[in-house]
């Protein structure tokens, strides 16, 4: 069973950057497309951005392109997301999330996910 476990998150003003990391453990990363999600209360968990596990082909929200970058390293069973000139409705819990066979933007497809952490964007 893999297990993802985030770190990076935290409070930071509008305008800022944060960089989100998630470990992932086990010998099967490689072979997992990863994303991030997140989730504000009282709604939907949305789809952020993702990465394939070969060619490494990445996958964004409309609200993610531009302003955030998701990439993997593979030596380091890590994915990241870098996160810049952040936004107050970019608030909520980011989720880690991994799968083999992904429909990128729907949670139900990613069988492997994080316990979340927190990002608040003050304005």
């Amino acid at each position: 069973q893999v297990q993802l476990v985030e770190s990076g998150g935290g409070l930071v003003q509008a305008g800022g950057s944060l960089r989100l990391s998630c470990v992932a453990s086990g010998r099967t990363f490689n072979l997992l497309n990863m994303a991030w999600f997140r989730q504000a209360p009282g709604t939907e968990r949305e789809f952020v951005a993702a990465v394939a596990r070969y060619p490494f082909t990445t996958y964004y929200s409309d609200s993610a392109k531009g302003r955030f970058t998701i990439s993997r390293d593979n030596a380091k069973n890590t994915v990241y997301l870098q996160m810049s000139s952040l936004e107050p409705a970019d608030t909520g819990a980011y989720y880690c999330a991994g799968g083999r066979v992904v429909n990128w933007q729907s949670a139900r497809t990613y069988n492997h996910w994080g316990q979340g952490i927190q990002v608040t964007v003050s304005s």
